[in-house]
């Protein structure tokens, strides 16, 4: 039944569309099989959102062997995508799986990751749904990494052993994830996003030292819900806590809903087998209908710059690629939509070299990820701008209000020129 790593991927051949597993639950001794095989190969197509990892198939010497395609760029690929070895390709999270389901890109060998099978055949995907039940149902052959470490999951993730081509049997830890103890820039943002989540809220957020921060400020609140691509530790300290009940949701009542997960080994052993989190297909977690849905959808967001009209680049600096869309306009969307929701940009005023972070213009080249008709609430540790509804001019000024010290008086010269420039008047 189960065979080795380098015999599992001998299958794999030249010209062919291989897919990998996202984050903490990407195969590594499959992709270190696979890349060993780098000089029986030529031209292999990878497709992945970021893996946690090393991913030596984006390194020089595999040039023109494995063509690399991220849907979302993190750290181990990043210096291959800028410098041109891998591409992105920029797509909303929540359309991911219709690339699949429409063939749109097709794919002859996933490689995935998951938990040994139950009694009746069926391994669970573990910390990442996410786009792979799209990949699952249209991908030709699949390999599989098997592992007791991977957590069980409830949800839609799962796949019966008969769907699998080849099982390698490891017992690799699962990559973790810390964050640190929020810094005071951190803690003054954390405040000024704690102060709008209200009782009831439907909570979005990512990974970092922000959003961890914020959660560590909802203690004291109440019926508190989560609906969220993706959470780490932070999520369930607020669940012990006795903050997070969901009772006050629509879709997915007293349950916390997600679609991959990346933290610590508590993390993990906290959503083993735990009939209260719900692992689903991102097509669906991610959808503006779907999450609108919910009360008081709260969706916190960050950026990389934001000019002063409202614009948000959150994927580049300038034209070299950073990151990637993610979900940020699928949740602020829904935020927007759902009944009394608030969907929120947070981020320090200023980089660690101290450059702003709120501009009069994005850099030349840099990605809209988010458009300034649907930014509502700025936040830095100076404060909230709240855009809903403001023209240019009120939207610069609240922007500057909140902009690092250092920089205003001159943001208040470059607004002052850009609406001389344009025959805007006061």
């Amino acid at each position: 039944m189960y065979t080795t790593a380098d015999e599992a991927v001998r299958i794999i051949k030249s010209g062919s569309h291989v897919f990998i597993q996202t984050a903490a639950a990407a195969p590594q001794q499959l992709v270190k099989a696979m890349t060993a095989r780098a000089p029986e190969l030529r031209d292999v197509s990878i497709y992945q959102l970021h893996t946690e990892g090393l991913a030596p198939y984006g390194d020089p010497q595999y040039e023109g062997i494995f063509h690399v395609n991220c849907f979302f760029v993190g750290a181990n690929l990043r210096k291959a995508v800028q410098e041109g070895r891998a591409q992105y390709i920029p797509v909303f999270l929540s359309e991911i799986p219709g690339l699949f389901r429409k063939k749109a890109i097709e794919i002859d060998y996933a490689l995935i990751h998951v938990s040994p099978p139950d009694a009746h055949g069926f391994c669970s995907l573990g910390v990442s749904v996410d786009i792979a039940p799209s990949v699952l149902a249209n991908a030709r052959h699949v390999i599989a990494q098997v592992n007791p470490n991977m957590p069980r999951t409830h949800g839609n993730g799962f796949i019966h052993v008969s769907k699998i081509e080849e099982m390698v049997a490891v017992s690799d830890p699962i990559p973790e994830v810390f964050i640190g103890e929020p810094d005071e820039t951190t803690l003054q943002i954390a405040k000024h996003v704690a102060s709008l989540v209200e009782d009831g809220a439907t909570l979005q957020m990512g990974i970092g030292s922000i959003p961890d921060a914020v959660l560590r400020m909802l203690k004291n609140h109440k019926k508190l819900g989560i609906h969220t691509e993706m959470f780490s530790d932070g999520v369930v300290n607020l669940i012990e806590s006795g903050a997070v009940t969901g009772e006050m949701k629509k879709k997915h009542p007293h349950k916390v809903v997600s679609s991959f997960l990346l933290g610590t080994k508590r993390l993990y052993d906290y959503v083993n087998d735990n009939p209260l989190i719900e692992m689903l297909d991102i097509g669906y977690v991610n959808e503006t209908h779907v999450i609108r849905q919910n009360p008081k959808v709260t969706a916190i967001n960050s950026a990389l710059e934001v000019d002063l009209t409202g614009q948000v680049c959150a994927d580049s600096i300038g034209s070299r690629i950073y990151s990637g869309v993610g979900g940020q306009i699928d949740f602020i969307r829904g935020a927007s939509l759902s009944e009394g929701g608030k969907p929120i940009i947070a981020m320090p005023s200023a980089t660690g070299k101290g450059t702003s972070k709120i501009v009069s213009s994005l850099k030349p080249g840099a990605g809209v990820v988010t458009t300034r008709a649907n930014v509502h609430y700025v936040v830095t540790e100076y404060g909230i701008a709240y855009l809903y509804g403001k023209n240019l001019k009120q939207r610069a000024a609240a922007l500057i209000n909140i902009a690092h010290p250092d920089h205003r008086a001159r943001l208040e010269e470059e607004a002052f020129a850009a609406v001389k420039s344009n025959g805007r008047q006061a």
